[in-house]
Formats: structure tokens, C-alpha cells, sequence
């Protein structure tokens, strides 16, 4: 049966091989969070297998054809994967409603392109034994490492976040990191296609299969070890409260509710959450999420004082705001940072970040100056764009280690979050996903959180306007929440951090052998024996 059924996938052709692979695509966006339903994998990554056997044939046979089936593949698990970012162009509906189209279907037009560019690597140097497994598993490596890197990079939902849960699985990260994990996910999953091969192909065609259960188990006893050798470890003295206010997109962008604002965020976080709490004297930092004001906050004196007022002795407040640039008084503001602040019990700012890594058509636009001379604007309508940061650093915090601040999506690129001259203690993810409504977004982002947590061995503490705010510690667990779509405060320890582990020291150098090593291994099985 299971012949048959692959003899059916390799035959088809025009739109049915088109359908095949769109559906694998959608149904392989179930392993995503947060449904996390991955053994999907060993039904849809057998499928590519076959796909790619089958682009010998047809009018594109080859590498157009294998590159045909790669871009609906990527089509149809980025659209249900990622349909969350038109909830965006429903905020301002009148201003950015006609764009939704083109959003829920041309990021996935675009990102399926690297999909594609991966199949089409991989039937360059296919080969008809259990090599070819090998093949598609570095090749959809490298095509999902540049989706990751190029115009900026966006590795949202990589095939190596479906070994994330159960979170044993997600322990492997700390040693060869998302892109070593991405290779063995597809490496595992696609090796049932194996079994179709007669003996003239595949000797064993089931011992590929059970090398990749045997591996998965590896995985798993390793992580389970790692879980109970490693238990989670508060650092002394420091307790953190999260306010989420879950407050509405048109709200936090209206200068008009200024008022409102600030008088939610400050009753919020003294709100005292049992019969011993004193509110946000309980705390001795407090943390709010990002862009958390409609005004300029370093402009707004009042502002300024009420959260002095706020702040008992020894308190310190970490907030996210927009940060005007340097220059003279009364001169326009054309352009801002996002920023997270520092700011100490005398309403003090005593450090800040801006935020490197901004979000095209969020944040800034391509060919700002001419997009907006043509009538576009990105969703933020900050005009003229949000200005990038320079560089990454740590931030003092009084009484607590020293803090590596990041803005949003600057969680979800492996490799690119700490320095190895200047690891922090802990880091803080200000985000705003409020952006995209109740829907799978804000899980994937999350999920994707904790898997820089594992990588690098550091606790995160997330504070988000909607939700999910979370404390994690440095093997991924999560300690305390708050879930998405509900207001209150979260009040945890902070978790200490472990040492550097394995990718933190040496970061992509085992993906890239893998990669390495699996091409070798195939361009040898596709050569013709000598003579």
C-alpha cells in the first residue's frame, strides 16, 4: 500500500503534483505551536521525498520541476502558518485593509522561495539510495539558513522548531543550535520514504527508519538528563513583577489617551495579587512591554513623575517606549527609535537600547523616501521610518546581573542575540503582539523565545501587551505566565543563568558539518562507480 501510495505521488503531474505539495506544505504547519502536532512530519517530509523522485519526468523535469513542487510546498505552510500577520492590516482596516491580500499571500509567495531554492539544490545532487534523504535535509538546511539571513532575514517557523516540544527535544539546541535542528528534523521525518526502495536501491530500507527512531530516542534521553541534572535556580534578592495590559492597538497609538494609558499602566502594577502583596512594592524591578506609550516618554515630565511616584526605594522600572533622536528643541520628530529604557526610582532613565533589528513594512519601509512619496506607510505610521539602532549591548540593573534587552522579533535569530565578550546574566523581550490579534502568532513567538533561552543557556523574561508574557529559565522552562488575550501582573523570581553552552561557544560550526558532511556523502552515492 505504502508503495502504491508513493508510485501515485512520483507519477503525478501538472496540478495534481501541484495540489500534493501544497497540502503537504499545510498539513506540515500542524508541527508548528501551538498545535506541536510533529509526527505530521513523517507523513508530509515522505511526501517531498517522492516529489523530487518524480521531477525526472514531465515537460520542467529536473530541477524546474523539483523547484516547482519546493515553491507550493513553502506556499502551503507558510500561508496557514503565518495568516496572523493580516490581523495586523486590520487595526488602522481603513488605511491598510486593501493590503491584506497581499500580505497573507505575497510573504508566503516570497519565503516559498527559499523553500524551492532548497528542492532544487537537492535534486541537483539527488541520488536513488537513502543518500537522498541526506541530500534534501542539507539542502532545505542552507535554503532555510538564507531565508533566515537575506534582506534582513526572517527564520519565523523553521522546520527545526518542530523538535521544540516535548521540551527534552528541544535540549539537543544547546548543542548544535535551530539550523543543526533543522537538519535532523528533516532528516528524521523523511526517512519512511526509504522504505518504498527495493533492495536494489536500499539494502536495509528500514534501517534508515530506525536510525532516525533511535536518534529521536537519543534525543530525548539526553534531554530528559539535562532537565533533571539542571534544576531551575533563582538569583537572590531580585523579584520581578510583568504588567500586561492588554491593551487595544488603537489605544496604545492615540496621544489623546495618554491620560488612560498611564493610569491603567500605574494601577496595573500595584494591583496587590493576594492578601500579602503589597503591590508593586513587592518588586524590585518592574517591567512593562513594548512602545508601552502613545507620547514620547522622555518628553512627558508628568509621566516622568508618576512613575517616580510609582516606584518604591529600590525599584527599578523597565519599559518600553519610542525615543525621539538627539537634536535641537521645538525641531519636528521625523524619525524615532524603539527603544527600552532603564529607569530607576527617582524616575531617572539611566540607560537605553534602540532597537537594531526593525521589522520591514512595520517599522520602516524599503525605499522609505519613495514609498511614502507614493502614498505608502508602514503599520507603525511612524513617518519616515524607525531609525536602527548601532549596536548590541548588556545594560546595568541595579541589584540584579546585567541585562540584554531585545525588542520583538529580535528573539527569533538563532546566533545573533548575545556577544561572547559581553553574555549577560538575563534577557528581557519587550514585544507588542498585540499587533495580531488571538491566533497562533503570539504561541510560534513564544516558542520560538524559549528556543534562544535553551540555546544560549540564559533565562528570558518576556513582558507583552497581549500576552503571552513569561518567565523562562535557561533550559526553556517556563516558570510563570500570563496567557494571551487577558490583563494582569506576574510576579516571579529570575531565574539564574548556567554557562555557556556548546552553540554559545561555537555556534553554527556543527550545522555547517552536518550540511557538509550530508552533501559529501551524496555527491559520492551520485557518482558513477569507476571502471
Amino acid at each position: 500500500m505504502l508503495r502504491n501510495l508513493a508510485l501515485s505521488i512520483i507519477l503525478a503531474w501538472g496540478w495534481k503534483r501541484a495540489a500534493i505539495a501544497l497540502a503537504a506544505g499545510a498539513v506540515s504547519s500542524l508541527a508548528m505551536a501551538p498545535f506541536n502536532a510533529w509526527p505530521v512530519l513523517f507523513v508530509t517530509f515522505p511526501i517531498v521525498v517522492w516529489l523530487i523522485d518524480g521531477s525526472a519526468a514531465g515537460k520542467m523535469r529536473g530541477i524546474p520541476a523539483a523547484a516547482m513542487a519546493g515553491w507550493w510546498f513553502g506556499f502551503g505552510y507558510f500561508v496557514p502558518g503565518l495568516y496572523w500577520i493580516g490581523y495586523a492590516f486590520l487595526v488602522d482596516a481603513q488605511t491598510f485593509a486593501w493590503l491584506l491580500p497581499a500580505a497573507i499571500c505575497g510573504l508566503p509567495a516570497y519565503l516559498a522561495l527559499f523553500t524551492a531554492l532548497g528542492f532544487a539544490l537537492a535534486r541537483l545532487i539527488w541520488t536513488k539510495d537513502y543518500s537522498r534523504v541526506l541530500a534534501l535535509a542539507a539542502c532545505l538546511t542552507i535554503g532555510e539558513w538564507l531565508r533566515g539571513h537575506v534582506l534582513t532575514g526572517f527564520p519565523w517557523n523553521s522546520f527545526g522548531y518542530a523538535l521544540t516540544e516535548p521540551l527534552a527535544l528541544a535540549q539537543t539546541a544547546s548543542l548544535i543550535g535551530l539550523w543543526g535542528m533543522t537538519f535532523l528534523a528533516v532528516a528524521i521525518f523523511a526517512s519512511p520514504s526509504i522504505l518504498i526502495d527495493g533492495r536494489s536501491r536500499t539494502a536495509r530500507p528500514w534501517l534508515p527508519v530506525s536510525l532516525a527512531l533511535v536518534l529521536l530516542a537519543v534525543m530525548g534521553l539526553y534531554g530528559m538528563a539535562r532537565l533533571s541534572r539542571t534544576p531551575t535556580q533563582l538569583v537572590a534578592g531580585v523579584k520581578l513583577r510583568i504588567m500586561q495590559p492588554n491593551l487595544a492597538q488603537d489605544v496604545r497609538f492615540n496621544y489623546a489617551a495618554k491620560a488612560e494609558v498611564m493610569k491603567k499602566y500605574l494601577a496595573l502594577s500595584d494591583r496587590a495579587t493576594g492578601p500579602d502583596s503589597s503591590g508593586v512594592g513587592d518588586a524590585s524591578i518592574l517591567i512593562w512591554p513594548e512602545s508601552a506609550f502613545p507620547f514620547f516618554l522622555s518628553r512627558e515630565p508628568d509621566a516622568m513623575a508618576q512613575i517616580a511616584a510609582l516606584l518604591p526605594k529600590g525599584t527599578t522600572l523597565v519599559t518600553g517606549a519610542v525615543r525621539p533622536p538627539d537634536q535641537p528643541p521645538g525641531t519636528r520628530v521625523t524619525r524615532a527609535y524603539n527603544s527600552i529604557f532603564v529607569i530607576d526610582d527617582e524616575g531617572s532613565i539611566v540607560s537605553a537600547y534602540d532597537k537594531l533589528h526593525l521589522v520591514p513594512f512595520g517599522e520602516y519601509l524599503p525605499f522609505q523616501e519613495f514609498a511614502e512619496k507614493i502614498g505608502f506607510q508602514q503599520l507603525t505610521k511612524q513617518v519616515g521610518g524607525f531609525i536602527p539602532g548601532t549596536r548590541r549591548r548588556s545594560l546595568e540593573i541595579p541589584g540584579a546581573p546585567r541585562m540584554l534587552p531585545l525588542i520583538c522579533y529580535e528573539a527569533v535569530f538563532p546566533g545573533d542575540v548575545t556577544s561572547r565578550d559581553d553574555r549577560p546574566g538575563w534577557i528581557v523581550n519587550l514585544t507588542n503582539d498585540g499587533w495580531f490579534g488571538i491566533s497562533t502568532g503570539p504561541y510560534q513567538h513564544l516558542q520560538q523565545t524559549r528556543m534562544r533561552a535553551v540555546e544560549e543557556g540564559l533565562p528570558i523574561v518576556r513582558a507583552a501587551n497581549t500576552g503571552i508574557s513569561a518567565v523562562i529559565d535557561p533550559l526553556g522552562r517556563i516558570i510563570a505566565r500570563l496567557d494571551l488575550g487577558v490583563e494582569g501582573v506576574l510576579d516571579a523570581g529570575l531565574p539564574s543563568a548556567i554557562g555557556p553552552t556548546v552553540y554559545a561557544r561555537i555556534g553554527d560550526i556543527p550545522a555547517a558539518l552536518f550540511v557538509a558532511l550530508a552533501m559529501i556523502i551524496a555527491v559520492r552515492r551520485r557518482a558513477p562507480p569507476r571502471a
